[in-house]
């Protein structure tokens, strides 16, 4: 069975500009996205077109000022556009929320020079972007890092390497923390370096369980050099930038594990009233009905928890306690929803020729990227009791 366009949401959207913009999504959803979903995440083939594609049509900007090439819309909003593209193709819905990821940088702490020649390209330029922190030896301990940028002049030059990195060996742009100091995590300075730059390069994409499409590779750095005015915030503050882009970050991951569940539940439920057995559709059966009750109530649980956390960013006040929440509910509801789909399925859902299978592989990476879940709970634990270990 092919996939099928998300089933439309009920969302509850502050203004008419954002429901327009919701319908915009779901007709691109429905006739650039959902058609090759399948055939494309078999395939291992990722969509640039389609970025482009986004990048014209303002969805590549959408939380960020429009002086700018921004949207100029909350993340209330901008967290429901990734939902619904992430329920149309994953690879398409965490793309997007890895290039605002990569844009965060330079829109929050770069100079305002900075942020005129470079982030028009970024957000609406038809560029898309890369976030660089984790290394083959410091994932969840991001402070361990040891790419490091020396000095030279006016100019930095970078050598290391980034792992597990999205849109790696494809991207235009990388934001990449370097080491410039002393170990541990104030000796940590952020980049902004061009993908064409000398000296990168990229390893082959990693052979992965899903998300097939969309490409996640070791970035090299041999040698590149930087002008500082590449340089992101102050020497020595790029974890700092690194943390409080991630806090941003897990929304859009929670989001897209929400998108990802409802699209495992809208095929459940089409199946499960489709399927006869004894007589009768298996929608009938209470088994099966009290799974497919509790699969909506975690996605609607989900879905309220993320916009939560969204609020209070765009009120400018404490949420990064809630954005971890977010992101350890929605993609733990994301695993189980999509297992759930499978099961409902049965023999069906263990094959390719309908897309439960390829949501339960893809959810379980959301458990894993911008923070592992057990990190997640460190996070909460951390904001409740404080630090812990002494």
């Amino acid at each position: 069975m092919p996939d099928r366009a998300p089933q439309p949401v009920d969302r509850q959207l502050p203004t008419e500009e954002a429901r327009d913009l919701i319908s915009l999504v779901r007709d691109i959803a429905q006739q650039e996205i959902v058609p090759k979903a399948a055939e494309e995440e078999d395939a291992g083939r990722f969509p640039r077109e389609l970025f482009t594609l986004l990048s014209r049509s303002g969805l590549l900007g959408l939380p960020y000022d429009s002086e700018y090439g921004g949207g100029d819309q909350p993340y209330e909003v901008y967290l429901q556009v990734l939902e619904e593209l992430a329920a149309a193709r994953l690879t398409v819905g965490l793309g997007v929320s890895v290039h605002s990821l990569a844009s965060y940088a330079l829109a929050a702490y770069g100079t305002k020079e900075q942020q005129v020649e470079h982030l028009p390209a970024m957000l609406g330029g038809g560029m898309l972007g890369a976030y660089c922190l984790s290394e083959p030896h410091s994932g969840s301990d991001a402070a361990a890092l040891r790419t490091k940028a020396v000095r030279d002049g006016d100019a930095w030059v970078i050598t290391g390497t980034k792992a597990w990195i999205t849109h790696g060996g494809i991207a235009d742009f990388y934001t990449v923390m370097a080491r410039t100091g002393e170990e541990g995590p104030r000796g940590i300075t952020a980049f902004l370096v061009p993908g064409d730059a000398p000296g990168l390069g990229a390893a082959p994409p990693e052979k992965k369980m899903g998300m097939k499409g969309s490409p996640t590779a070791q970035v090299h750095f041999d040698g590149v050099r930087v002008g500082d005015d590449r340089r992101i915030g102050e020497e020595g503050q790029g974890l700092a930038i690194a943390l409080s882009a991630l806090d941003s970050g897990r929304l859009g991951i929670a989001a897209c594990a929400i998108g990802v569940a409802q699209a495992a539940l809208d095929q459940a439920l089409a199946y499960a009233t489709e399927r006869r057995q004894f007589g009768k559709p298996i929608a009938d059966f209470q088994g099966l009905r009290f799974m497919l009750a509790d699969m909506a109530t975690q996605i609607e649980a989900g879905r309220a928890l993320y916009l939560a956390a969204a609020r209070l960013r765009d009120a400018g006040r404490p949420f990064a306690m809630q954005a971890a929440m977010a992101k350890l509910h929605c993609t733990d509801t994301a695993m189980r929803v999509t297992t759930d789909a499978v099961q409902i399925l049965g023999g069906y859902g263990y094959t390719a020729d309908f897309p439960a299978e390829r949501y339960m592989r893809e959810a379980k990476v959301l458990q894993i990227v911008e923070g592992t879940n057990q990190i997640q709970r460190m996070v909460i634990a951390r904001h409740l009791v404080g630090p812990g270990g002494r």
